[in-house]
């Protein structure tokens, strides 16, 4: 049995899940993410009295290591890194936007393209397969009418995520599909779940936050 703490503050809101394996235990999750600072520790020692769990019983802690938001990543990392050091415990790092496409599996049976709103027609964004292999690597794109076009001649490709509608205003393509997927710290039990049994864990020492990008950079990368 394995007890694993997933926190996830990248993007709009702040959440942890407590899970016992593959399953959810208990979630909480803080709307608002600028406090996130504030309001993970006093969440976290009450999903464990909720749960009548202590620290000791935490297996691994599991984080969400970006792309998203600049202060909201580095909360997270901090907050992660400190529990597994304070506790000698092992840190899970988990690519957000593999975390998204795991919650929208269930609603698209081609590619996933998982959105994260940067500045006007930036988003950060990478394509998944149902395995959730990378079909094309994370990377920040500035969207245009073209943007995906030799992959969705071939495949539907199924576009989420806070900065998902903005492509959905200026892409024609048929094969171009748009849900709206709500998702938080429980859909990375899957993956920091399998990372654990394979004993990948991150340096807790040279761990950091995956911006996407240098955070003052004007630099553009395209897929």
């Amino acid at each position: 049995m394995s007890i694993i703490l997933n926190i996830d503050t990248a993007v709009q809101s702040s959440s942890i899940c407590l899970a016992e394996n593959d399953q959810s235990i208990s979630v909480k999750v803080n709307p608002s993410q600028k406090d996130s600072a504030s309001w993970l520790h006093i969440a976290i020692k009450e999903i464990l009295e909720e749960t009548h769990f202590n620290f000791q019983q935490i297996d691994a802690i599991a984080v969400s290591e970006g792309p998203g938001s600049y202060t909201g990543l580095r909360v997270g990392m901090a907050t992660a890194k400190g529990l597994c050091y304070v506790m000698n415990k092992p840190l899970i790092t988990i690519n957000t936007l593999q975390m998204m496409a795991s919650d929208a599996r269930d609603k698209h049976q081609g590619l996933l393209s998982p959105m994260i709103d940067a500045r006007r027609m930036e988003v950060f964004t990478a394509v998944f397969d149902q395995e959730l292999q990378f079909i094309l690597p994370p990377a920040n794109l500035i969207l245009n009418e073209n943007s995906f076009n030799d992959l969705l001649r071939e495949n539907s490709i199924l576009f989420f995520g806070n900065g998902a509608h903005k492509f959905q205003q200026i892409i024609q393509h048929p094969n171009a599909l748009f849900a709206s997927v709500d998702f938080d710290a429980s859909a990375m039990i899957e993956l920091s779940y399998k990372r654990f049994l394979r004993g990948e864990f991150a340096d807790l020492a040279y761990s950091q936050p995956f911006y996407g990008k240098d955070f003052h950079s004007s630099v553009k990368q395209s897929l």
